[in-house]
């Protein structure tokens, strides 16, 4: 059995695709498992054991209506015996459907469910978490839910970290609603700094540097900027040997729960629901009343006030930090 699974992107999407590919693979060892990704996310999906060939769509050569129809037919040599496309959107079914091989999709919300929540006119409340959602998708094949048994693959010998066993922030995000204050990370990364005597790495791309230059001159010079320095490989090296991650709901809190970092992960304007948590995956979250308030985050809070991040204070989440890290390991 050949099959192909589909999810375009983003880095935390494809990740997240991880726990049940795990769980095909158990169930069907023999099977081979391709995955298409688009080019520029394939750093979230490589060296995975149990995924045995990636394919990589090029928006820049395989875009376009004839330019898609072109890369399924070459698709159609690999003779797959089933499709699972959970990314199901418009470059994905058009994919499928070329193909004519009997597809399974993951159940996504109601598109009147998303007009409304656009036009602010109800709140976005989740049908299942994302995970579970992409085993419905594989419902026909007997699988058992193993969790959010996340994983993200880094190459052997690939990249040395010189940093070991320090905190970790990585206070970027998709959107500006999104992104705790700088003045509430500057904060908790000082008092991180103060009780564990490791400066606190700040993570991120290129487009990060400027706000981590920022929460380091509010926290007198307790962290040390590395956004921009590294790819997501290596940032995942990083994550795999450091004390704990506090993240923003972003690819970071997924990277870290695929190395098995423990992780603080914020949320404001979007569901925490989409996600599981446990003693390593640990959720700070407001909860006032407007929010989740957005599927995706905004670039300016809808209210004008950005309560659901700004009353999240900076002792609040170190008091949690505190209590869930031993710091003399």
């Amino acid at each position: 059995m050949r099959v192909l699974v589909i999810r375009m992107s983003s880095i935390g999407d494809v990740i997240l695709t991880t726990p049940v590919i795990k769980a095909f693979k158990r169930r069907y060892p023999d099977a081979v498992v391709d995955f298409l990704v688009l080019k520029n996310f394939k750093d979230a999906i490589t060296d995975i054991d149990y995924i045995d060939n990636i394919i990589y769509f090029d928006k820049e050569k395989n875009d376009g209506f004839a330019n898609i129809l072109k890369f399924a037919d070459k698709l159609k040599e690999n003779r797959y015996d089933y499709i699972f496309d959970l990314h199901s959107k418009f470059r994905s079914k058009l994919i499928s459907k070329k193909l004519r091989v009997k597809t399974y999709t993951y159940k996504k919300r109601s598109w009147w469910k998303t007009i409304l929540v656009k036009l602010r006119l109800c709140k976005y409340k989740v049908d299942d978490t994302i995970v579970k959602n992409y085993f419905g998708a594989f419902s026909d094949f007997g699988l058992e839910y193993i969790g959010e048994d996340l994983d993200f693959g880094i190459p052997e010998n690939d990249f040395q970290v010189e940093f070991k066993n320090h905190p970790v922030i990585a206070p970027g995000a998709s959107k500006e609603t999104k992104k705790w204050t700088v003045e509430n990370f500057g904060k908790v990364a000082k008092m991180i700094y103060s009780k564990s005597g490791k400066k606190v790495l700040l993570l991120g791309g290129k487009e990060d540097y400027q706000r981590c230059e920022m929460i380091n001159e509010i926290s007198d010079n307790s962290c040390i900027n590395l956004a921009g320095k590294y790819n997501l490989k290596q940032s995942g090296k990083i994550l795999s040997e450091s004390k704990f991650l506090l993240t923003n709901d972003s690819g970071p809190f997924h990277m870290a729960r695929g190395v098995k970092c423990k992780t603080f992960v914020i949320f404001g304007p979007t569901s925490p629901e989409m996600f599981e948590y446990d003693e390593n995956n640990i959720l700070l979250y407001k909860g006032v009343g407007c929010s989740p308030c957005s599927l995706h985050g905004d670039k300016v809070c809808p209210k004008k006030h950005f309560d659901c991040m700004k009353k999240l204070s900076a002792e609040e989440v170190f008091e949690i930090i505190e209590k869930k890290i031993n710091w003399e390991v």
